[in-house]
């Protein structure tokens, strides 16, 4: 299964040639490109195209990086479009860097255009098998719920008296994978598409290690839980009221 034609790539890298070449091989196969330099160029396109399905974001850039840009799109109004990254650095911690600031893919240069292709395709196919009553919409800053609140922003947990509970790049999506869906029976392969893409396989061996975690850091009595209650044979369901603020 492929991508509709005419899906628009967002193609973010300072190497021109590399632009270039992406964006003729893109477009030979079917996809509009818009490509451009630099994180100010990426935020003119964003506002003057509505219907951008994917951004492609180069690691290594002067001035704001990948990072910084992929950790910006996460906190603002463009959260939901997927991310996949590029760098010229092949360092297994700057994937996981990648993927814990929100990018769905990721890889690493050089590459052939072809398995770029595959990756946008799969990337976009895996975003569009979630049904929409699922898919993230929420951009306020504060979620509020029970004794907590999350700064969607700083990506921290407070709990009632503003002490901050560090959370990991993984427990964060987690917990926002159920905030986002309150009162909604979520199963595993729906918390893994959300949070994970291709790097599901290995988070679904520790999935149910994960929500033990999480649980902890809400102070959650794992045998009769406030929060993550477990549903029998079906997955897990987030209990509490969610409130959302910017203040």
């Amino acid at each position: 299964m492929s991508a509709p034609p005419g899906d628009h790539i967002l193609l973010v890298d300072d190497d021109r040639e590399i632009r270039d070449l992406i964006s003729a091989y893109l477009v030979k196969n079917g996809l509009r490109v818009t490509a451009v330099p630099t994180g100010r160029h990426m935020r003119i396109a964003l506002d003057q195209a509505a219907d951008v399905d994917l951004i492609v974001l180069d690691l290594m850039m002067p001035g704001e990086d990948g990072l910084t840009l992929c950790r910006d799109l996460r906190a603002g109004k463009h959260k939901a479009l997927p991310i996949v990254m590029l760098t010229a650095r092949g360092d297994e911690a700057d994937r996981i860097l990648g993927l814990e600031m929100g990018a769905d893919d990721y890889l690493p240069k050089p590459f052939a255009p072809r398995e770029l292709l595959a990756r946008l395709r799969s990337v976009l196919r895996r975003t569009r098998m979630l049904p929409p009553n699922l898919r993230s919409t929420e951009e306020a800053r504060w979620l509020r719920f029970g004794d907590w609140r999350l700064d969607t922003v700083e990506r921290h947990l407070l709990d009632s008296d503003d002490v901050v509970v560090s959370l990991s790049g993984a427990e964060y999506r987690l917990l926002r994978v159920f905030v986002d869906h309150p009162q909604k029976v979520l199963n595993r392969d729906q918390i893994l598409s959300i949070t994970q893409g291709r790097e599901a396989e290995l988070f679904e061996r520790s999935i149910d290690l994960m929500v033990s975690r999480l649980r902890k850091c809400l102070r959650d009595d794992a045998r009769d839980p406030r929060y993550i209650k477990t549903v029998r044979s079906e997955g897990y369901v987030f209990s509490a009221q969610v409130e959302a603020s910017d203040t």
